[in-house]
């Protein structure tokens, strides 16, 4: 059978927000699936980035689901707002849910897909007890915090290692892969089981982000 095409989801956090609106478009016209957005609150992990209200702005300049990265230590004070902004999809860091079952029922309750992300240094058996409750799995491929970090190339044998879990649980949720993405490793991602690939500074380091969008969807896909 024939796997389903990867899909890509550009990470603002590494676009100009001075021209957020435009930026999300370009991305848009080059043919990305979803919008990647960043929240940090400083504590989780050492950055601050954007709050709902970014992603009520974005859902006005863009048709595309808003994929947001809840990397903070308290996401159940924020789910409902975030949804209510416009999130199609919200992912939570098993590292700070002592209730991990409970949140994730929340986030399907209120209508967005749920997701569990795990850090470089947390291993796939964390997932263990809510493999029904996942739309999607959140494999970061670098240490949270900063955008255009490198590959942890040991990533992409955890990918796998995830789908394989998945598959033993009778699961058909995505993988998605946060973290030094680019043309490098794309294919290699998806040949291990990665669905979504979110790229920030391949994209939008690029002069020309639409055809950076195309170009990793393309190395993505080319199997």
């Amino acid at each position: 059978m024939t796997p389903p095409p990867v899909r890509i989801a550009p990470s603002i956090l590494s676009a100009d927000f001075a021209r957020l609106g435009a930026q999300v478009q370009l991305v848009e016209h080059g043919g990305a699936d979803l919008i990647h957005v960043d929240v940090m609150d400083g504590h989780f992990v050492p950055n601050l980035t954007m709050g709902p209200a970014i992603v009520k702005a974005l859902k006005r300049e863009t048709t595309l689901p808003l994929d947001v990265h809840l990397m903070i230590t308290d996401p159940d004070r924020y789910l409902d707002a975030f949804i209510d902004a416009g999130a199609a999809m919200i992912s939570v860091h098993v590292e700070v849910l002592p209730h991990l079952h409970r949140t994730l029922t929340h986030i399907r309750h209120l209508g967005a897909k749920a997701g569990a992300a795990i850090n470089p240094s947390t291993p796939v058996s964390a997932l263990s007890e809510v493999a029904d409750l996942l739309d999607h799995v959140l494999v970061m491929s670098v240490n949270p915090g900063f955008g255009g970090q490198s590959f942890i190339p040991h990533s992409t044998a955890k990918v796998a290692a995830v789908r394989e879990w998945l598959t033993r649980a009778g699961s058909q949720a995505d993988i998605e892969v946060d973290g030094g993405v680019d043309r490098s490793n794309a294919a290699a991602l998806a040949a291990a089981g990665a669905t979504i690939l979110v790229a920030g500074a391949s994209i939008y380091g690029s002069p020309d982000p639409a055809a950076a969008t195309q170009a990793l969807q393309r190395t993505a896909n080319a199997r």
